[in-house]
């Protein structure tokens, strides 16, 4: 089916309003490219890729289930009393009665839930309800969910700069190398007398970071954090997902050799004169719709600001606690990534309140930069997390004697601008190593951890959807997947604290959420599950002439912000989605998003034994 887009022209207020509001990412360029010049295309489109083997009405996760899991369906249409779980011959293999949900939804209904847990024979199958019709079909196995979880990591590979991806391992979606990066400027915000504005410097490899084609510390630090930290929790599965790479085979694990490639260039972005980390390589403004080798705009290294050190810091002392155990595979990588992680701690020590201002930056220097900002003004959280990390990795109390480790009694869901979690999650799971015994805080960290997850789940199972994430409207904003993410790697981490198996079933309720048990019916997941989204804002994926996007990457979700000015069909929180690529205030897809995915997913599928009704 072919549609035709229209861009209207905006007044020079409204994009300036849309620049203030844009967050984290400022698309201002992407708008002034599409929306000034009453521009009009025609892209081939699936529409909303609603498969036709579906009831709309039923709600599950269009994957499958492990057969000794939770399994539930929700079901949004009918009035009915019973459910079926039938093969695809429409054999009925098991009869179940519905129950209406605690609560209403947030458009004010309520559900009915189909709860199946019971049945736990593995097979492939379809529910059906009489006067609404079949679901999606789903499976229950062993392992049922290992494809997207290996994709979920293997969408890194896609992500990567400096680099041909070929069809070996890239399948259709291959592509010429973008962006080497070998020549990059020192932007005048970072100019020092060691480095002058104009100097040129090599910094290859990374991950794009989102839609866009730059690469941004503050958001691969989380990110590459979140990667690392899935195996250093769960080594031994970890080792077990083969991800098809070029570094593949190697003896590294696949998960690990995908961190290298953006490890590698983060500590390239270290100024070695004085061990200050740039906020980004950037263009000076973003780059159209075209593939990565046809994107040959001028790069830069831009102001070195606490946040991007802090957090490189952190990264970098995680790492080597790590990569130490690879001393063959990897010589004197450890000892470099210690090095530069107490280099960066010392600059940022010396220097604590080195902002980025983009605005601010750009009223001083030339070219202005007008890509995304991930501006931030508080970094406690990130002197806490590069604190936790390096005391972790170095047995050095002295970091955490330097901070103050609790500022408050609050347990912040992680977020590019908010990492202190990430810190708690380091000391919580290292209380075994000698130099934590001694840590006085550390009880009262475990104690606000689990008093945390309880407040994720507490009244949960009362909701409209029975998942974690739907318990409020104010999960529902910029990367609202993401929270769903997040929240089920918090669940995670309680659940390695106290073997408590209810944070075990809503880490996989929203999972579940993820993948299809949600207010649109969506699997949010590119490539898997039988409605998924066809449109994502990602350069790549619209610029490729494939008509699949890239496969395992998680988009934006439900916001009904519309800081894009694409309107989304609904307004109505958990429902306020449109698969549009336009529409990057929902549809778009960042790094920093598929990390918590690829921990959740493949946490779960490590701890599937585990896994109880």
């Amino acid at each position: 089916m072919c549609y035709t887009y229209i861009y209207q022209p905006v007044s020079a207020c409204l994009l300036l309003n849309m620049s203030k509001a844009l967050s984290p990412k400022l698309h201002i360029n992407h708008c002034l490219l599409f929306l000034l010049a009453s521009i009009c295309f025609t892209v081939t489109s699936t529409a909303q890729q609603i498969a036709e083997n579906g009831a709309p009405g039923i709600r599950l996760n269009q994957i499958g289930y492990y057969p000794g899991a939770p399994k539930i369906a929700v079901i949004v249409a009918g009035h009915g009393t019973v459910f079926y779980v039938q093969t695809p011959e429409k054999k009925t293999v098991f009869t179940g009665a519905l129950k209406w949900s605690v609560k209403p939804d947030f458009a004010g209904n309520k559900t009915l839930i189909a709860d199946f847990s019971s049945y736990q024979k593995t097979g492939k199958y379809l529910l059906f309800v009489p006067g609404v019709g079949y679901s999606y079909p789903f499976e229950i196995r062993p392992f049922v969910l290992k494809g997207v979880a290996g994709a979920s990591i293997k969408a890194y590979y896609f992500m990567r700069a400096s680099i041909q991806l070929r069809k070996k391992y890239a399948g259709k979606w291959s592509r010429a190398e973008g962006h080497p990066d070998t020549s990059v400027i020192v932007h005048p915000s970072a100019a020092t007398d060691k480095r002058p504005a104009g100097t040129v410097i090599s910094s290859p490899r990374g991950w794009y970071d989102a839609g866009d084609y730059n690469k941004y510390i503050v958001n691969s630090g989380i990110s590459t954090s979140t990667l690392l930290s899935l195996y250093e929790d769960f080594p031994a599965y970890m080792k077990t997902v083969k991800l098809n790479i070029p570094e593949s085979g190697n003896n590294l694990p696949d998960v690990l050799n995908e961190v290298l490639w953006n490890l590698r260039w983060m500590l390239t972005m270290q100024d070695p004169n004085d061990g200050g980390v740039y906020h980004k390589l950037t263009n000076a403004a973003f780059d159209k719709f075209e593939m990565p080798d046809n994107a040959t705009a001028p790069r830069y290294v831009v102001q070195k600001g606490t946040a991007a050190t802090l957090d490189f810091a952190a990264v970098m002392a995680q790492a080597s606690r790590i990569f130490g155990k690879f001393p063959k595979e990897l010589p004197g990588l450890a000892d470099s990534c210690i090095k530069a992680a107490n280099k960066a701690w010392n600059w940022a020590a010396a220097n604590p309140n080195v902002a980025y201002d983009q605005e601010a930056m750009n009223q001083t220097f030339s070219p202005k930069i007008t890509t995304g900002s991930y501006g931030d003004r508080n970094f406690n959280d990130e002197f806490i997390w590069a604190a936790c990390e390096l005391s972790a990795t170095t047995g050095e109390e002295r970091f955490i004697t330097a901070i103050n480790l609790m500022p408050d009694e609050k347990m912040p869901l992680p977020t590019w601008n908010q990492v202190r979690l990430l810190g708690y999650y380091t000391l919580i799971k290292n209380i075994r190593t000698a130099h934590d015994n001694g840590l006085k805080e550390l009880p009262e960290l475990k104690k606000r951890l689990l008093a945390f997850a309880d407040s994720l789940i507490g009244g949960a199972n009362e909701t409209a959807y029975e998942t974690v994430m739907n318990k409020s409207a104010r999960n529902f904003n910029w990367g609202s997947n993401s929270v769903a993410a997040n929240q089920g790697v918090a669940l995670i981490q309680a659940y390695q604290l106290s073997n408590d198996p209810r944070y075990l079933q809503f880490a996989l309720a929203n999972l579940d959420y993820i993948l299809g048990r949600n207010g649109t019916g969506y699997s949010y997941v590119t490539g898997y599950g039988s409605k998924t989204p066809m449109h994502p804002h990602h350069r790549p994926s619209s610029s490729d002439g494939i008509a699949e996007p890239i496969p395992g990457l998680l988009v934006g979700g439900p916001n009904p912000g519309m800081q894009d000015h694409i309107k989304v069909p609904s307004i109505v929180p958990d429902e306020a989605y449109i698969d549009d690529e336009r529409a990057y205030a929902v549809n778009e897809i960042a790094i920093n998003w598929n990390a918590p995915l690829a921990y959740l997913v493949n946490a779960l599928e490590a701890l599937q034994s585990k896994l109880k009704p």
